[in-house]
């Protein structure tokens, strides 16, 4: 799969954007303890900002794990303010839309990785299903779900549409078009 990595014309000086974050609240256990959502599949760009926005509240991150499904370059170390964290990728142990954050103070963190393309409304969406305490789904069966429930949407779309353009919906159980004997089948 080839994937392209856009480079922006910013100041390379100037802050990153804060992390599109949202955690689980509360201690209920679950199979996911929220959901980011990166700007590009840049790990060495994206890392920075969610590791100095857990860092204070969570504390320091000093490894992830990602599934390179998703991620064109996976660098071993990214820099963050005051330290360097460490990244490590499993292909087949690890479910391709989770992120595993590692802090030596609190354990472990397991994340949706929203992809950077999703609409707003459908990341807003994964967002709030990631963080219902006690969830027992996993980051692909959630990306699963938002898959169907788009799809299912887009054909009734297709469909108001059509029926307001003045067609109808073809009764149940005739075909739309020629008979196979019309045909000469």
């Amino acid at each position: 799969m080839a994937v392209t990595v856009d480079h922006p014309t910013t100041d390379e000086h100037a802050p990153p954007p804060p992390a599109r974050l949202f955690l689980t609240p509360g201690t209920a256990p679950g199979l996911l303890d929220g959901a980011w959502w990166p700007r590009s599949r840049d790990l060495s760009r994206e890392l920075p900002a969610l590791a100095e926005r857990l860092d204070h509240s969570w504390g320091r991150v000093t490894r992830v794990t990602v599934n390179p499904a998703f991620w064109p370059v996976i660098p071993r170390k990214v820099p963050v303010t005051g330290h360097t964290v460490h990244v490590g990728w499993f292909a087949n142990e690890q479910d391709p839309h989770k992120l595993l954050l590692f802090s030596c103070t609190a354990d472990r963190l397991d994340l949706l990785v929203i992809p950077p393309e999703t609409d707003p409304a459908a990341a807003t969406r994964l967002m709030y299903a990631a963080t219902t305490p006690g969830s027992l789904l996993t980051a692909s069966r959630l990306m699963e779900d938002e898959r169907t429930a788009d799809d299912a949407a887009e054909s009734r779309n297709r469909e108001e549409e059509w029926e307001s353009d003045g067609g109808t919906a073809p009764p149940a159980g005739n075909p739309t078009g020629p008979s196979r004997s019309a045909q000469g089948m």
